[in-house]
C-alpha cells in the first residue's frame, strides 16, 4: 500500500473510534453501559442490527462466495423477512413489557434462574467463538498479504474496539455504528463501481452479467430440494427462518440493539428495515463477486489466489506440478481471450446475446479451469498440511490491492475493519451484558452499589476481548468464513430458539422439563453437526427447536401424570 492509502485509512478507523467515545462521554451508570439510554430511533436500530451482522467476514468471504458458487448464497437470506415480522409481532411486545436488560433475564420470569443462566451460557459460548472468528476473518487474510503477525493483528483488531467499547458500552456501539455502516455501504457501492469501470470497453452491466451467466453465476433461486444442498430456497426459507429467529430474537448481541431504542414502535421499525434491506444488500456484495469474476475473464487470473498457500509449495515435491498447473491455467485464459474478444466485438456492434456456440465453449473452459484448482488445492494439501488450501476468502482483497486506484485501496480497507469492528463491538457489549446481568449480578456477587457493576462492565469487557484475541490467535480457518459462523449458530440457536419458544406459546411447560428437553437437545445437535453431517447445519435450527418444544412437552406431561398417580 502506498503512503496516501494508510493515510485514508488511519484517518478513517480514528474518525469512528473518537466519534464512539464523544458520543458515549456521558456514559456513567451500568444501566446505560449495558443497555444504553433507551433513546435510538428507528433508523438507529435498523443500521446498528444491520452493521452487528454485516461483519469483517460479509465483505471479504461472500464476495468470495459470489466469485465462485454466483448468487444462490442470498436464499440464505429469504426467511428474514419473515423472521423480522414475526418478532416484531410477537416477541418485542414481551420484552418491552417486561423492561429487560437482556433476553434471558425472561426466561427466569418464566422458568427459573437454572434455564436463564443455562441459556445465558450457552450463549456465551457460541457468542464467544463466533466473536473471535469476527477478529480471526479479517486478520488471517491481511496476515496473508501484507506478512503480519496473526497475533499483533487480532491485538491490533480487537484494542480499538475495546478502547470504545469499554468507555462508551452499549451506546458507543449503537452510535458508532452508524458512522460504520455509512462507510461499509459507501465503499461497497464504490466497490462494484469500480469493478465495472474496470471492465473493457463495450462491456457494461447487461454484457457482464451475460457472461456471468454462462457458467451459472447469476442463478439467484434453487427450488429444488436437497438435504446436503446448504443453499436452496426450501434451506433458506425453512432453516434459515429459525436461524434468524433465534439470532434476532434470543442473541443479545442482536436483542440489546433493538432494546435500546426509545419505544415498541421505533424498535418494530428497526427490525422490519433490517429484515427488507438486508436481501438487497447481500445481493449487492454477492454481485461484487460475480462482477469479480467477470473482470478475471478479461485479466490474467491467479491459479490460487492466497499467496501464502502458493509460496509453501517453493521446494517441496510438488512444486513442479503446481507450475504445469498454472501453465495449463494460462492456457485456458488465452483461449477464452479469443473467443471474449469476438464477444466483446459483437456487443459493440449491437448483439445483445451471446451465441450459444461461444458459452458452450466458455462454459466448457471455465470446468476445466475449475478442475485446475481443485488439482492445485489437492498439491497444496499435500505439500503444506497445516495450511487451508481454500482461497475464496482472498479474492476480493486480491482485486482491491492490484486492481484498484491509491487511496481507494485504503478507502477499501477501512470498509473491512469497520466491518469487523461493528460486529465485535456488539458482541462485546452482549457477552458483557449478558456476563453481568445474567451470571455475575445474579448469581455471585449481588447487592452491590451500582458504580461496582459500572466498574465491573468495563472490566469483562476488557476480559472477553482478551478471550477472543486468544482464540482467535489460534482458531484454524475453515472452508468459507461467513459459513464457519453460520455454521457456529446453527449448533446452539435451535436449542436456544425452543427454549423461548417453549416460554412463548407452551404456557403448560415448566422449568425443569423444557431445561432436561434443552440438554437432550443441544446433545444430539453436536453429535449431528461434528460427528453426522456439517453441511446441513441450517437444518439443525428447526429440528433443536422442535425437540426442545416436543421432549418439553412429553416430560411434562409425564411429570404431570406421576403427580397425578401419587
Amino acid at each position: 500500500m502506498k503512503t496516501l492509502d494508510w493515510v485514508v485509512l488511519v484517518s478513517t478507523l480514528s474518525l469512528v473510534v473518537l466519534y464512539g467515545i464523544w458520543k458515549s462521554r456521558n456514559v456513567r451508570s451500568s444501566e446505560n453501559f449495558l443497555s444504553g439510554g433507551r433513546d435510538l430511533r428507528w433508523w438507529t436500530i435498523g443500521l446498528s442490527i444491520m452493521a452487528t451482522q454485516a461483519s469483517a467476514i460479509t465483505f471479504l468471504s461472500t464476495p468470495g462466495q459470489g466469485f465462485s458458487e454466483g448468487m444462490q448464497f442470498v436464499q440464505f437470506y429469504l426467511g428474514m423477512p419473515i423472521a423480522m415480522i414475526f418478532l416484531a409481532l410477537f416477541v418485542l411486545p414481551i420484552y418491552y413489557k417486561l423492561r429487560i436488560t437482556t433476553a434471558y433475564e425472561y426466561l427466569e420470569q418464566r422458568f427459573d434462574l437454572r434455564m436463564r443462566t443455562l441459556t445465558a451460557c450457552l450463549f456465551l459460548i457460541q457468542r464467544g467463538v463466533a466473536a473471535a472468528i469476527s477478529i480471526y476473518a479479517p486478520s488471517i487474510i491481511l496476515c496473508a498479504v501484507f506478512g503480519w503477525d496473526l497475533g499483533v493483528t487480532n491485538f491490533m483488531m480487537a484494542l480499538f474496539v475495546v478502547v470504545y467499547t469499554t468507555t462508551g458500552g452499549s451506546t458507543a456501539v449503537s452510535r458508532t455504528q452508524e458512522l460504520q455502516m455509512t462507510i461499509m455501504l459507501g465503499g461497497l457501492v464504490l466497490a462494484f463501481i469500480l469493478v465495472l469501470y474496470s471492465l473493457p470497453s463495450g462491456i457494461g452491466l447487461s454484457e457482464a452479467w451475460q457472461i456471468a451467466g454462462v457458467t451459472g453465476k447469476t442463478q439467484v433461486l434453487d427450488w429444488s430440494f436437497n438435504w446436503d444442498d446448504r443453499y436452496n430456497v426450501w434451506s433458506g426459507v425453512l432453516g434459515a427462518t429459525f436461524l434468524f429467529l433465534s439470532y434476532f430474537g434470543a442473541d443479545q448481541s442482536q436483542v440489546g440493539r433493538y432494546l435500546s431504542g426509545r419505544s415498541l414502535k421505533e424498535s418494530r421499525f428497526g427490525l422490519l428495515f433490517n429484515g427488507f434491506v438486508k436481501i438487497p444488500m447481500q445481493f449487492l456484495v454477492l454481485a461484487v463477486g460475480v462482477m469479480v469474476f467477470v473482470f478475471f475473464q478479461f485479466n490474467q487470473t491467479p491459479l490460487h489466489f492466497n499467496q501464502v498457500n502458493r509460496d509453501a509449495l517453493v521446494g517441496t515435491a510438488q512444486e513442479q506440478a503446481f507450475v504445469q498447473l498454472e501453465r495449463s491455467n494460462d492456457s485456458l485464459f488465452a483461449q477464452k481471450q479469443q473467443i471474449l474478444t469476438q464477444v466483446t466485438t459483437d456487443f459493440r456492434a449491437g448483439a445483445d446475446q451471446i451465441p450459444k456456440a461461444a458459452q458452450d465453449q466458455l462454459r466448457l473452459l471455465e470446468t476445466q479451469r475449475d478442475t485446475l484448482r481443485v488439482q492445485a488445492e489437492q498439491l497444496i494439501k499435500q505439500a503444506a498440511p497445516g495450511k487451508d488450501p481454500k482461497d475464496k476468502d482472498f479474492v476480493f482483497i486480491n482485486f482491491v490491492l492490484q486492481h484498484i486506484p491509491t487511496g481507494l485501496i485504503g478507502l477499501m480497507l477501512a470498509m473491512i475493519f469497520c466491518a469487523s469492528w461493528s460486529t465485535t463491538a456488539s458482541e462485546l457489549s452482549a457477552l458483557t451484558a449478558t456476563s453481568i446481568s445474567d451470571i455475575y449480578r445474579r448469581s455471585f456477587v449481588k447487592d452491590r452499589d451500582d458504580t461496582h457493576y459500572f466498574r465491573m462492565s468495563r472490566w469483562f469487557t476488557i476480559g472477553w476481548g482478551g478471550f477472543i484475541v486468544v482464540f482467535a490467535t489460534y482458531a484454524d480457518l475453515f472452508d468459507n468464513l461467513i459459513q464457519a459462523v453460520n455454521m457456529i449458530g446453527s449448533v446452539f440457536y435451535g436449542t436456544i430458539l425452543g427454549i423461548f419458544f417453549t416460554a412463548f406459546f407452551l404456557k403448560s411447560v415448566q422449568g425443569k422439563a423444557v431445561f432436561w428437553a434443552a440438554v437432550i437437545a443441544q446433545s444430539i445437535v453436536v453429535y449431528l453437526f461434528f460427528f453426522v453431517d456439517k453441511n446441513a447445519y441450517l437444518w439443525y435450527n428447526p429440528l433443536g427447536c422442535g425437540m426442545v418444544m416436543g421432549v418439553g412437552w412429553l416430560l411434562q406431561f409425564f411429570q404431570n401424570q406421576v403427580k397425578k398417580s401419587d
